[in-house]
């Protein structure tokens, strides 16, 4: 014979109980009413949905069953009811008959341990964990006590889990446990878990209290000392406040920068310079501050000084030079770096970063580099929340505020180096740099205020096109070839010999080498497109010359054998430096 089912909501009842039931849901009113009326027992079991199931899968398949004692009928249609539990059961076969559920129940055997040595043990460790729990007042122990001494264990299982809390899925493991003492340990498992969580609690609970404690000290010193400064004449608070509020009135700072910094003095002076705030907000003015609002480099730009400038510092590249050339003459007839951003691209050692250098001097600006190799993260370049830990600005606020000029020349360099990950597409802010329409309005995260950088001139290098189709659609690829054997022997005469000369303590003058020794270089000892192998290799025959010599920079003529002799000396992992087939030998 099937069994109606009361369904309960987040509460899982014992055997061995006598239980009081509020019901005024009409569905449950009627299982409870056709139960009573055939004189049935009935089927309490929790239910999953929040509201009154409606299938037979928002039902547990374990309940308890118990008699009907007492039906009482309420004006308002409600009853309250009391049964008596007997059996945990297992349930089989729901079905929902005329909106109400029924179902097959088979009885859960449970063997009576309760009066075994381990189960009673584990009855008292319970207990006495328990204890430890109404120390930290999680649970009152006022009635569980009253349940210990004097009911039998069914109550006493009950009573715990109704104390705890303890969500559904737990208690129904417990209920359909087969013996006392296999209930008890699960129990105990759940206590233990309650007291690490209460013990850890406590330990957030009383650090912060200390550390309200201390702050609550702090500043009370803090209070008395400013009233003492305050009457020794030394009120230091308030001559940095003021200090501060005639730095923000003397600025040239735009109507909403300056609304903005008149904002966050008001805050910093409503608190303690000394708390955690009042030093944030401190911090933020002096970096709003030192930012080069309207500050800018007003040198003329002289188109034959430049092209002198990049013809002294720079051989060779003629097509590259006219394009620059070009840039820079659009700029003079502008007044503005309008146009396309400029992107240097070539293998390592062309010259594509002495380049950009000499652009900016070329046009009397202030020179900022910018690597990009291995950038990930987008607060790279739009800075952090000033709420944040170590908050700072991006690397283009930055760099602007050390070269003190909002129009310097910034280096991109190896833009096609950038990665991406979690913390954000670094490109995607890069793209709103290099977009004129846009970055007349770039917003740094930690100023929180707009920025033109329509002055600054943006120059990129990179090593190869590996990049996205939007990236190089900002920019205008310019390739540098690799340097010709002839490019390179000048280069060396006009350049890279009174570098390594400089480099390694030797007079210019002292060094005596042909053209034809430094092709012999060239076509031996290098296998590049750039000249930093021509430019090492150089640095290697002056330091091992000047250790044959004692230290002493003594005139030397660098001979074709000289070089084979001072390049061809093996290292300590037994390889040599002379190169035969564009390999280097073994």
């Amino acid at each position: 014979m099937k069994n109606y089912i009361l369904p309960l909501r987040d509460l899982v009842v014992h055997p061995g109980l006598t239980m009081p039931i509020y019901l005024d849901n009409p569905a449950s009113v009627d299982a409870l009413k056709t139960a009573s009326g055939f004189g049935q027992q009935i089927v309490l079991t929790p239910q999953r949905s929040w509201g009154y199931p409606i299938d037979p899968d928002d039902l547990y398949d374990v309940g308890t069953i118990g008699n009907i004692v007492q039906v009482l009928n309420l004006p308002d249609g409600s009853v309250h009811a009391i049964v008596q539990t007997t059996d945990a059961v297992k349930i089989n076969d729901i079905k929902l008959v005329d909106g109400i559920f029924m179902a097959d129940t088979q009885k859960i055997e449970i063997l009576d341990d309760s009066q075994f040595e381990q189960t009673i043990a584990l009855r008292d460790k319970i207990t006495e964990n328990l204890r430890n729990l109404a120390g930290a007042k999680k649970i009152k122990m006022d009635k569980l006590y009253n349940v210990v001494r004097n009911y039998p264990l069914p109550a006493f299982i009950d009573s715990v889990i109704q104390s705890l809390n303890l969500d559904t899925e737990t208690a129904i493991k417990i209920l359909s446990a087969n013996c006392w003492r296999e209930k008890l340990i699960m129990l105990l498992e759940q206590v233990n878990l309650f007291n690490e969580t209460a013990k850890i609690e406590d330990n957030i609970n009383r650090r912060i209290h200390q550390q309200m404690e201390n702050g609550r000290r702090d500043a009370i010193l803090q209070e008395k000392l400013r009233a003492i400064q305050h009457e020794m004449g030394e009120d230091n608070e308030e001559a940095d406040t003021a200090s501060m509020r005639k730095k923000i009135e003397n600025a040239a700072l735009p109507a909403d920068v300056m609304d903005k910094a008149k904002m966050e003095w008001k805050r910093m002076r409503s608190l303690s310079p000394m708390s955690q705030e009042g030093g944030l907000i401190k911090n933020y003015l002096d970096e709003l501050l030192s930012m080069p609002w309207g500050k800018s480099v007003q040198a003329p730009i002289d188109l034959k000084t430049a092209r002198e400038i990049l013809d002294s510092e720079h051989s060779g590249m003629r097509p590259v030079k006219e394009r620059i050339l070009e840039h820079i003459a659009v700029m003079k007839k502008t007044g503005a770096p309008r146009g396309s951003i400029l992107c240097f691209v070539g293998a390592p050692g062309v010259g594509k970063t002495s380049l950009c250098k000499s652009i900016a001097n070329a046009l009397g600006r202030k020179y900022q580099r910018i690597s990009l190799g291995g950038i990930s993260d987008e607060s790279h370049f739009r800075g952090h929340r000033k709420t944040y830990i170590g908050a700072q600005t991006g690397r283009i606020m930055d760099a602007l505020k050390r070269c003190k000029t909002n129009n310097p020349v910034i280096v991109l360099d190896e833009i096609d180096k950038m990665g991406r990950d979690w913390r954000g597409d670094p490109e995607s802010a890069l793209l709103e740099i290099l977009d004129p329409e846009q970055n007349k309005t770039f917003r740094d995260h930690y100023l929180e205020v707009d920025f033109d950088l329509s002055n600054v001139l943006f120059i990129a290098t990179a090593n190869s096109l590996n990049m996205s189709s939007a990236l190089k659609d900002r920019m205008e690829i310019i390739n540098i070839p690799g340097y010709s054997e002839d490019d390179k022997v000048q280069i060396a005469r006009e350049h890279l010999i009174k570098r390594v000369a400089t480099d390694n303590g030797w007079d210019v003058n002292n060094i005596i080498i042909s053209d034809d020794a430094i092709r012999h270089i060239v076509r031996n000892y290098t296998s590049e497109q750039g000249v930093r192998g021509l430019q090492r290799e150089l640095a290697t025959l002056l330091r091992r010359q000047l250790l044959a010599n004692d230290g002493m920079d003594i005139k030397t003529e660098f001979t074709i054998p000289l070089i084979d002799e001072l390049l061809s000396i093996r290292d300590t992992c037994g390889t040599t430096h002379k190169i035969g087939f564009g390999m280097r030998a073994q």
